[in-house]
């Protein structure tokens, strides 16, 4: 038992997704897992195992940001043996030509964040995915016709942004979208050396001010769970 996670050793899989959303994580075990078990539900961050097409699976909710993200996936790695870590989480979009409800995997997360830049004496660091997920991911997206975008990603400490238009700047240099825990995901993951993803949904467009309702932000996101369990 670790200080977040209240699982046994043994009670998670080297699989794991991470969805932010405690609600989601239930949900994708509801959905997507048989015999799920929950053996976590301190401060709310549900987390879930059991097995999909007979290979163990975890599930386990993290919050929102880096931060919050951290704490759970370097609990995971240290303390569970995680060796596979996919986010499967919501994003907005910075392209015109990227819409909400499209599918996002993320080859390398830039940020706002200052966490890397304590990390590395205020050096640049680029956080980025694991290639066999990648291709994995790719592979499966193609041979099931789910159509996806794949490149750089924003992870931002803001949400509500003041200004606005501060994202047509990431956008000039072909950022497709943002979210807030993929930098410090990819960072963690490089450092234990084991491998990690972000799949994301668009559930806001920055460029056409189109949005999901929570309800299907929780809900509606089955192709990018499909793409994370079909590439683990």
């Amino acid at each position: 038992m670790s200080v977040h996670i209240q699982a046994k050793k043994g009670d998670i899989a080297e699989n794991v997704l991470l969805p932010g959303d405690p609600l989601r994580a239930k949900w994708i075990a509801e959905n997507f897992l048989e015999n799920a078990i929950c053996y976590n539900d301190v401060r709310g961050m549900l987390g879930f195992t059991g097995f999909n097409k007979g290979k163990k699976v975890s599930v386990q909710s993290t919050g929102m940001g880096i931060p919050s993200a951290l704490i759970y996936c370097t609990e995971l790695i240290t303390e569970f043996g995680a060796k596979k870590l996919i986010r499967v989480g919501s994003a907005g979009s910075y392209q015109k030509e990227i819409k909400v409800n499209d599918v996002v995997l993320a080859m390398s997360a830039s940020s706002n964040s200052g966490f890397n830049k304590a990390k590395f004496q205020h050096a640049d660091y680029a956080p980025t995915v694991n290639y066999e997920l990648f291709i994995n991911a790719v592979n499966f997206s193609k041979n099931n016709q789910i159509p996806i975008r794949a490149g750089n990603v924003l992870s931002s400490d803001i949400f509500y942004e003041e200004n606005t238009l501060n994202y047509e700047k990431w956008a000039e240099y072909g950022v497709l979208c943002v979210e807030m825990e993929t930098a410090g995901l990819y960072t963690v993951a490089a450092k234990y050396k084991v491998q990690a993803l972000s799949v994301l949904t668009i559930s806001d467009s920055m460029v056409t001010g189109e949005h999901l309702p929570s309800k299907a932000r929780e809900q509606s996101f089955s192709r990018m769970v499909e793409i994370a369990l079909g590439s683990m």
